[in-house]
């Protein structure tokens, strides 16, 4: 009996509360659109069947990187700034992409030369550029073509995302975060660029990160983090994360896989 009473058996480990969103809200969020308008305009009507009847207050957070790659950024960003005049709340959270074109618009050698690199071609064929005109350009002309090109509103809107977003237990960002720093405290770098040291890390965030950037063929759930990015720009997938209390869960659309 003594024996029995010194080597008690360890209570079962109580399983930690799954993440919430506020209660009465529903959340869709978006991942790397790239110039995919049709894969965007099919999600978005999978949304509006989706929440249908539904009575809480609907949010859309848009993860960044709107642009490049596929065949219509003006359309996609064209569509992003109806959304944001809409009477529905839309959230948008600067992407690399965002960012670099906005600093080649100011001629920022850098920017530009990563711009031509990742897609920029595309975004610039989609504002009207003329392909020949654009392949025997130098820098220079390449940000000139920009500024003219591209217009002034669309950058003013698309400087204006924010960088992150914080709700209940999740954090919104684009790339990810830098392990062992606060969410108030990450810089617009890490939270846009980052990559190894956040996708390696097995820790806790304050909160569970719902991020773009770096791509996978499916949605990546971990305990920490949820990676949305499914390459739409070539494979025509589209995901789009659905919270509401302490549901997660994808809807996604299916366009035609690109050569982009």
């Amino acid at each position: 009996m003594v024996l029995s009473r010194l080597f008690r058996k360890p209570a079962p480990a109580t399983a930690a509360p799954p993440p919430e969103v506020p209660a009465g809200v529903r959340i869709y969020a978006i991942g790397d659109v790239h110039g995919r308008l049709d894969c965007l305009d099919d999600l978005l009507a999978a949304i509006d069947r989706d929440s249908m009847g539904f009575g809480g207050e609907i949010r859309l957070i848009f993860l960044g990187d709107l642009i490049d790659r596929g065949p219509d950024s003006r359309g996609v960003v064209e569509r992003a700034m109806a959304l944001a005049a809409a009477p529905r709340q839309c959230d948008f959270i600067k992407g690399n992409h965002e960012e670099l074109l906005l600093h080649a618009a100011q001629g920022e050698r850098s920017a530009l030369t990563v711009f031509h690199r990742v897609g920029g071609r595309e975004t610039m064929l989609s504002y009207g550029a003329d392909p020949d005109e654009y392949d025997a350009c130098d820098f220079e002309q390449l940000a000139e073509m920009i500024r003219r090109l591209v217009p002034a509103d669309h950058l003013a809107f698309l400087d204006s995302f924010g960088d992150g977003v914080a709700l209940g237990d999740y954090r919104f960002v684009h790339a990810g975060m830098r392990p062992g720093v606060p969410f108030e405290e990450q810089k617009a770098s890490d939270l846009r660029w980052i990559r190894r040291e956040f996708l390696n890390f097995d820790g806790s965030f304050d909160g569970v990160i719902v991020h773009g950037h770096t791509i996978s063929e499916a949605p990546e759930f971990r305990h920490n983090r949820i990676g949305i990015d499914t390459g739409a720009f070539a494979t025509g997938r589209l995901t789009a994360l659905v919270l509401e209390g302490p549901e997660q869960r994808i809807l996604e659309s299916r366009g035609p896989a690109g050569n982009y």
